[in-house]
């Protein structure tokens, strides 16, 4: 198998490929993946799935801390996650979501603000109530594909060229940009963002669009931070907790401006060296901005510091990424096979690091490896 692209989508192809015993030959323009496998939260992000994606969901996370327990470098740990509520009409919300019939695959509570400190005792701040999600998750995104590679490489069946780029694809047989060709018995393209060049050329124009996001990092709060952090306007925008009390929600409280404006939602993971990821906003129309604004970053840590009781350690780091969104709502990726042997897999979504193994594992069904 020859796979194009470095990111989860491509390395989760890979683990699988090897898993089943295949070769695999993998192949990143960069040196290492720099697009939104890295620039994520890290999150294994059960709880907000709509109910035609869970199975995928809970089939990711199983694969997820298999993984994790073979490679400890990715990080992996069952936090679990708290949606911090702070109005009546947000827990109607998580109330109603946990007395679905799908609540306890979820792992869906809903605690009082007592119960989330104890959950959370990290959490001194102002909320009233808490949606706990048992089954959420969390691995570190930036150290997790170098070390998923170093594992795959010890079986002897996998080799990654980074700094290599494919520039035409013949039939399962890849040339790259430095003059090398890669014959193999599949090809599988996971490009991520990239929409045009060689998958346009595969494919064609597919139904996905791009999403850019902001985000930032902390240095370490000082304590732990045990679960994974979400605020009320989280409800808004996972299709999970659709329902009547959401549409009065979404009727009747308007959120923040600054929220609003950029379409966001506060969540928020530590990661290993104790530094939180906070994010993000949600931009759809193209171009794109070239710079990142300071409004939502400012608003994003006053909403952590009411949550904390507590100022925000120094912002260390800001970025923003750009992710791939399959526009079909009733699909979760859009896997098109535009000649015989060869695959692209793109349009995750934000859903990416949650799904990426599960995707992986149904991509190798249906090509019969």
């Amino acid at each position: 198998m020859i796979i194009i692209g470095g990111g989860i989508l491509g390395t989760a192809h890979a683990v699988e490929a090897v898993r089943r015993g295949h070769q695999v030959v993998q192949l990143e323009r960069e040196g290492e993946a720099r697009g939104a496998t890295v620039r994520n939260f890290g999150l294994v992000w059960v709880s907000g799935r709509a109910p035609a994606e869970l199975d995928t969901a809970l089939r990711a996370r199983e694969l997820w801390e298999r993984l994790g327990a073979a490679i400890p470098g990715i990080g992996f740990r069952p936090a679990g996650s708290l949606t911090l509520l702070k109005t009546l009409d947000e827990v109607a919300v998580a109330e109603q979501a946990a007395a679905r019939a799908d609540a306890g695959r979820r792992g869906f509570t809903v605690v009082d603000a007592e119960q989330a400190r104890r959950l959370n005792p990290a959490l001194r701040g102002d909320f009233l109530a808490a949606l706990h999600c048992s089954r959420d998750a969390a691995v570190e995104s930036r150290r997790a594909m170098p070390a998923i590679r170093a594992h795959l490489a010890g079986t002897g069946r996998y080799t990654f060229r980074p700094g290599t780029e494919a520039r035409s694809v013949s039939g399962p047989s890849v040339r790259d940009d430095r003059g090398g060709r890669h014959d193999g018995d599949v090809v599988i393209v996971c490009a991520g963002a990239a929409h045009g060049g060689l998958v346009r050329e595969l494919a064609g124009d597919l139904p996905v669009r791009r999403v850019r996001l902001q985000m930032m990092q902390t240095a370490p709060l000082g304590e732990a931070l045990p679960t994974a952090i979400a605020d009320g306007d989280s409800l808004r925008y996972y299709p999970g907790y659709a329902g009547a009390a959401l549409d009065t929600l979404r009727r009747d409280i308007p959120q923040d401006p600054v929220a609003e404006r950029h379409h966001m939602q506060l969540l928020c993971v530590q990661r290993l060296d104790g530094g939180l990821t906070i994010g993000d906003t949600h931009e759809y129309t193209e171009p794109f901005a070239f710079d990142v604004h300071e409004e939502p970053y400012t608003y994003l840590a006053e909403v952590m510091h009411t949550f904390l009781g507590r100022p925000l350690p120094p912002i260390i780091r800001r970025w923003a990424g750009v992710y791939s969104q399959c526009v079909d709502a009733d699909q979760l990726v859009c896997r098109t096979s535009p000649a015989d042997g060869v695959w692209v897999v793109t349009g995750p979504g934000g859903r990416g690091m949650t799904m990426g193994p599960a995707l992986a594992e149904q991509t190798a069904d249906q090509i019969g490896l």
